[in-house]
């Protein structure tokens, strides 16, 4: 997989795809670069990176995207569809290059969208076996992310896609390293990608301070 995908100038999502026991540095940014997910209940809004606005407006841009996917390729893909900072990562099977390609376009007709990240793979569905097991990685995953002294488990998005981890997040580049170790050792984990933007010590302070002063609107 190459670290970078352009389909055109402003269709833009850096990837780091690490397999198991590899390394690789983390991208540095200074403007969004890497697509991530919503947490789970308005209360995570507090330690959440982004803005309150932000973290309402991906929810948003999940909904669409959903509803268009289902609108336009019905019931002939199996996509799943996560947007951090109005960038969107889709993972899933579907059975040809062709709506691989379309997919991708649905998704940056949706209001907001920055970025795709499709990591959409041609082939056939997923097993409900094959599903429960990747469910099992991601709350493996987030288990050990939660015991980390080294990484806030609220800050990273973890996704499972036949035994493949996607980790993404605001995060600073210890931050990364720490989450992308702890998913690389994590048992019958096959690949690691990281998906993250990454920010310096300062900047994850200032967000940090910011995401406490900034709460949800009711």
């Amino acid at each position: 997989m190459k670290p970078e995908k352009q389909a055109q100038p402003q269709r833009r999502a850096l990837l780091l795809a690490l397999t198991a026991g590899a390394t690789l540095p983390a991208l540095q940014a200074c403007a969004p670069l890497v697509v991530g997910g919503a947490a789970t209940g308005a209360a995570m809004v507090y330690t959440d990176r982004r803005t309150s606005g932000a973290y309402v407006e991906d929810e948003g841009i999940e909904w669409k995207a959903r509803r268009a996917l289902k609108e336009e390729l019905g019931n002939a893909a199996k996509i799943s569809v996560v947007s951090y900072n109005r960038n969107v990562l889709l993972t899933g099977q579907v059975p040809d290059e062709s709506m691989r390609k379309q997919a991708e376009d649905i998704v940056y007709r949706v209001d907001h969208v920055n970025g795709v990240a499709n990591e959409l793979q041609v082939a056939g569905r997923a097993t409900l076996t094959e599903q429960g097991n990747d469910a099992m990685l991601t709350s493996m995953v987030k288990t050990r992310l939660f015991d980390s002294p080294d990484v806030a488990a609220n800050l990273i998005k973890v996704v499972t896609e036949l035994n493949t981890v996607y980790l993404m997040g605001l995060v600073t580049r210890a931050e990364a390293d720490a989450a992308t170790e702890i998913a690389r050792t994590t048992r019958n984990v096959q690949k690691v990608v990281r998906v993250f933007e990454i920010i310096s010590d300062e900047e994850a302070a200032r967000l940090d301070v910011a995401a406490r002063s900034d709460p949800p609107e009711s």
